[in-house]
């Protein structure tokens, strides 16, 4: 069989992500350089850097 009598498959439909959520760390901090997050009955810590860097901490 040759190239040309090869069958291309036909394209299939794939439904597109859903947006993921975006949050402002400035919102987060309320304008701050600190913001704590629960997860599962944890806390974490968010910190904005002076260098504009986040920093996630336990």
């Amino acid at each position: 069989m040759s190239w040309h009598d090869r069958t291309i498959p036909a394209a299939t439909t794939v439904a597109p992500a859903p947006a993921l959520p975006v949050h402002s760390a400035v919102h987060l901090t309320k304008g701050g350089n600190l913001a704590h997050i629960l997860l599962e009955g944890q806390t974490y810590t968010l910190r904005i850097t002076r260098q504009g860097k986040l920093i996630l901490t336990k």
